[in-house]
């Protein structure tokens, strides 16, 4: 076994998991990530914890979307909504063989398959917002995401490990490290009622932020971490954005997309490609249309978009938001069976203000105390 893997697990278990003895933690991932689901588990018992362990093909989610009933599509499993009420922890692996295995499954029912998680998504957030459960999911390095991010597998290894910061002797002292910067970032934005993004791109989006609170993500939910984020005042969005890279949900992709809101929701959806998708997704409940997240990228040792959401929202110097339901814990009161994130590049020319005055200009924040790329 690559040593990495152990190292990761680590991490995992112990820092971003926050794994106690006793604990019940559920570790879940696709059969390609078997090597780094071994060692979590290893690391789970080491932890003193009950480790359980779900691994689901990748094929069975193309079989249900293929050839199962709408209401089989709608079916809440209630042993899923039985574990989220039971688990102290997730651990979550991701990773595919083939990251296009769905591109031709109508996005209608793709739509039906997320209201059945509503609920589910509901109190999994719950959970998390009260402390009560602690989450964490990172990407498994596997062939075909070293193919999207058009890399050799030896290559995208190297950038998943190193985005986390797994090459260093003491990855968590960088965390934490990365930790002050950040929480600095999100005590400002905490005081602030407005804030407004700017590229010469087309994207001029304000949002109102008054009232709610900024989190700083360093490595305990998604891992390789990097941002802060907030839930906006679900009817104070209004401008465009236009999206910088592709953005993917649901193992489907969306290109040149572009969203226009109005008193917080979206009003017009564009898009060069998948745009049927999109307004699929778009059109699937009453929160869909609505942002349940705003966050800046602050992850400078991902500098290269990969098509793979958890690195590419947290490349330093871009932003992105999400449509859908809001994290409870940001103050945010959207819901929705919809949470994609879609990012937009700042570095060339692209600058935030808030309430006015100008906090980042080409992908840098002005403060010196904010984070910073790495020299």
């Amino acid at each position: 076994m690559d040593p990495r893997y152990e190292k990761l697990a680590q991490v995992l278990v112990r820092y971003s998991g926050k794994v106690k003895p006793g604990q019940l933690v559920r570790i879940s991932g696709p059969t390609v990530s078997e090597p780094l689901i071994i060692a979590v588990y290893r690391e789970v018992i080491r932890a003193g914890a009950h480790a359980e362990v779900s691994v689901v093909p990748d094929e069975c989610k193309r079989i249900l979307l293929e050839d199962g009933s709408d209401e089989q599509l709608l079916f809440e499993n209630p042993l899923l909504l039985h574990a989220v009420d039971t688990i102290d922890c997730s651990i979550g692996l991701w990773g595919q063989k083939n990251t296009k295995a769905l591109s031709t499954i109508p996005p209608q029912r793709s739509s039906l398959l997320s209201q059945a998680r509503k609920t589910y998504f509901k109190k999994f957030l719950g959970r998390a917002a009260d402390g009560s459960l602690n989450w964490v999911g990172t990407q498994f390095p596997c062939e075909s995401s070293a193919q999207d991010a058009e890399m050799s597998l030896s290559e995208y290894e190297d950038f998943v490990f190193r985005s986390g910061f797994l090459h260093e002797k003491d990855p968590v002292a960088i965390w934490k490290e990365l930790s002050v910067g950040q929480q600095k970032l999100a005590d400002f934005l905490m005081t602030k009622k407005e804030i407004r993004f700017v590229t010469p791109q087309g994207t001029d989006l304000t949002l109102g932020i008054e009232g709610r609170k900024w989190i700083n993500c360093d490595g305990h939910e998604n891992f390789p971490d990097g941002e802060v984020f907030t839930g906006p005042i679900e009817t104070a969005t209004q401008g465009t954005v236009k999206y910088s890279f592709p953005a993917v949900h649901g193992g489907r992709e969306s290109e040149g997309i572009e969203l226009t809101f109005q008193d917080g929701r979206v009003v017009d959806a564009k898009a060069s490609k998948g745009e049927e998708f999109l307004i699929a997704m778009l059109d699937q409940d009453a929160g869909a249309r609505v942002l349940g997240e705003i966050a800046i990228g602050t992850n400078y040792a991902i500098q290269q978009y990969t098509k793979n959401t958890l690195f590419d929202e947290k490349i330093g110097g871009t932003f992105h938001a999400a449509v859908g339901a809001a994290y409870p814990e940001s103050g945010g009161t959207n819901e929705s069976g919809l949470h994609w994130d879609m990012v937009c590049d700042l570095r060339q020319g692209g600058q935030i203000f808030v309430d006015g005055e100008l906090i980042s200009e080409n992908g840098r924040f002005l403060n010196p105390e904010f984070p910073q790329p790495i020299a």
